[in-house]
């Protein structure tokens, strides 16, 4: 799962989900600088908490695994030459909270961009071309869902159908609805959820062949 932060002038410049848990966010290199201060700034600002209670924005992990692998994968990061701006610890003394953690100079080959981490970890990579980032978010082994944030049509369009990813967002992220089909491609999984797709899970396909004295083809 991946996002994509492109250039201001012909893309609009902005701030990898129940199911989608976006990591990796791919930065034009003309607002990579001021992207990367703005996500961290905003990370700063994130409510950490009860789930249950209102303006909390981020709760804790379901269980003491899957916070230590987080933290693992964060401690990758930062072993593999990452920077780490801000975050990278547990949040708090009691519970799988983790802190709000923000990565820039991630490289492709690092595991905080090659995995899902399913955690509160953005990865920020830099990018210089539309055919850069195609390929090079292309070589993953997931295809989830993407979130493309342009003002440039041209721009939108060949990157919608670009992308290997079961479900492309423009301009908005993580937007659902019943009649829109679910799934994605590679090693995200198989079929689609939802929409008239879905109904083919429940349906069972034959061919009956019956040998016919002097068909009247047409």
């Amino acid at each position: 799962m991946f996002k994509f932060f492109l250039d201001k002038y012909d893309i609009l410049k902005v701030k990898k989900a129940r199911q989608c848990a976006g990591s990796r966010t791919y930065v034009d290199k003309r607002v990579y600088d001021e992207f990367v201060e703005k996500a961290k700034t905003r990370a700063l600002q994130r409510v950490v908490g009860d789930p249950f209670k209102e303006g909390v924005e981020q709760g804790p992990q379901i269980d003491s695994e899957q916070f230590e692998k987080i933290l693992k994968y964060i401690r990758s990061g930062v072993e593999n030459g990452a920077t780490l701006e801000t975050g990278g610890e547990r949040f708090g003394s009691e519970g799988y909270y983790v802190q709000p953690t923000v990565f820039s100079n991630v490289q492709d080959n690092m595991l905080i961009a090659k995995d899902e981490i399913f955690g509160p970890v953005q990865s920020i990579l830099k990018f210089k071309d539309i055919d850069e980032v195609i390929r090079r978010s292309n070589a993953s082994q997931f295809g989830l869902a993407a979130g493309v944030f342009t003002q440039n049509l041209d721009t939108a369009n060949t990157l919608t159908r670009a992308l290997k990813a079961g479900t492309v967002w423009i301009n908005c992220f993580d937007v659902f609805d019943a009649a829109i089909p679910f799934g994605g491609y590679k090693m995200s999984g198989h079929g689609r959820e939802k929409g008239v797709y879905s109904l083919n899970s429940y349906l069972q396909v034959k061919a009956v062949v019956t040998h016919l004295k002097n068909p009247a083809w047409l």
